[in-house]
């Protein structure tokens, strides 16, 4: 069985705890809280799961910062039934929807002062305590009638948290809306065609905007036994919904074709809305994550008289991972912090070496970007081979957009293990702030947050 487990991305076999790390630096004394990271963890490279990189058992990396010390570091499993079994304990109560039990493996968020796991495609968030352990599969009380979101969007100033459902089982898509106290207020069931995947979506002011795109469920490939059966589709035409946030009226516009993962942020415009997404030529061809090439971040603007969608190439380097000051989710903002990691890429099909060697500046040697989008320029750090750096992750401090730090887990070949660097967003380019050493390796993963305590 060949696996993407491998290099940055192959797996840690222990949990490990352990207690006042050392800090290269001085940690922020207003950075009180946790950084926690999701992503794929296989409990064996023999087991079925570790042939995807999208099905590995999820495993959780958090470090605890408090009055300028480094506490704790934990790495944990995500305890599903069958994680639980094979570690020999109790599995967790909890409850399963169309019997999709699965270690969550793509983000984790705090809400509510509760920490959860997420995943898409129909499984239920699992619950974490404060030290990562596992609590138990949630649906909010009974709130979903389904599964849940990768990816949610916290509106800074409503503090709702809004998610996109989606599962093979359906002929829609679900938004949902939080509470700050997680308790579900709103269920809109969204009519599709040809169960689309959506990992991501978007917020602004006015609209959830919706990503409808030619990746639909293939049943030929679920009858092959593919794990993800979801495959590129020429017969979908890729489209983006704006669904009122007031009204709850649902208007759908002629999109780009193209396959986009994340969003990096979205805002109203006038009579126009604009949306910055990570974009790749294709998805998922023939089942397999082949995407067609390597992706560019772009701007989409689209004009709500004409119906009609612009499209502009911000930066035309693979990137990857976008994220921003998430006070400004939804409104118009300056700043934006992408992660360029050739390890990514290497087990992404359809992305070439030739294609990453001929970048400009050798962007690929691990290195996290920071987008200046008003003067259309960029600053990067460049971390060099074997760094396997991660998603950048901001933390504001003042009231200016990048007076703050930004996040996250890079790979120190010399020791043999990770260290969360902090750097200062305004000094992208300097001396890291402060740099913890952590006692063991951090393999790439997906998405992660700052839990402020």
């Amino acid at each position: 069985m060949t696996t993407p487990f491998k290099n940055g991305f192959a797996p840690v076999n222990d949990e490990i705890t352990a207690f006042d790390l050392d800090v290269t630096g001085r940690i922020p004394a207003e950075l009180n809280g946790r950084y926690l990271r999701n992503g794929p963890n296989p409990l064996s490279l023999d087991d079925p799961s570790a042939a995807h990189l999208f099905f590995g058992e999820g495993m959780v990396h958090g470090v605890r910062l408090r009055d300028g010390r480094a506490e704790w570091y934990r790495n944990r499993w995500v305890r599903s039934a069958h994680v639980a079994e094979r570690l020999g304990e109790e599995p967790r109560p909890g409850p399963v929807h169309a019997g999709m039990d699965f270690a969550a493996n793509t983000h984790v968020i705090g809400l509510g002062g509760r920490t959860f796991a997420t995943v898409e495609a129909g499984a239920l968030p699992y619950e974490l305590g404060y030290e990562l352990d596992t609590i138990g599969a949630c649906d909010f009380d009974g709130g979903l009638s389904g599964g849940f979101a990768a990816h949610t969007h916290l509106d800074p100033v409503t503090g709702e948290l809004h998610a996109l459902a989606y599962f093979f089982g359906w002929d829609h898509h679900q938004h949902l809306v939080l509470d700050p106290k997680g308790v579900v207020r709103r269920v809109t069931d969204i009519p599709v065609p040809d169960q689309p995947m959506v990992h991501d979506f978007a917020l602004t002011e006015r609209f959830v905007v919706i990503y409808d795109l030619p990746v639909t469920f293939s049943m030929p490939h679920a009858e092959r036994g593919d794990r993800l059966p979801y495959a590129w589709n020429d017969d979908h035409p890729a489209r983006i919904g704006l669904l009122s946030r007031e009204s709850g009226e649902l208007r759908w516009v002629d999109a780009p074709s193209c396959w986009v993962f994340h969003t990096l942020n979205a805002y109203d415009d006038g009579d126009q809305v604009v949306v910055d997404v990570v974009s790749y030529p294709k998805g998922f061809v023939d089942a397999r994550l082949d995407l067609g090439g390597a992706p560019t971040l772009d701007r989409w603007r689209i004009d709500l008289t004409t119906g009609r969608v612009g499209r502009a190439t911000l930066d035309d380097r693979a990137q990857e991972f976008p994220r921003m000051d998430e006070r400004r989710t939804g409104r118009p903002y300056r700043y934006g912090y992408t992660a360029a990691t050739r390890e990514l890429f290497d087990v992404v099909g359809g992305v070439r070496g030739s294609e990453l060697e001929d970048l400009p500046d050798g962007a690929f040697d691990n290195t996290l970007i920071k987008h200046d989008l008003r003067h259309g320029t960029q600053e990067a750090r460049q971390l060099g081979r074997g760094a396997y750096v991660g998603e950048p992750v901001f933390v504001g401090a003042g009231e200016a957009e990048d007076d703050g730090y930004v996040l996250s887990f890079v790979n120190n070949p010399a020791r043999g293990a990770a260290d969360l660097v902090i750097l200062s967003a305004q000094d992208f380019t300097g001396e890291p702030v402060a740099t913890v050493h952590l006692p063991a390796r951090v393999p790439l993963g997906f998405h992660g947050s700052w839990i402020a305590d």
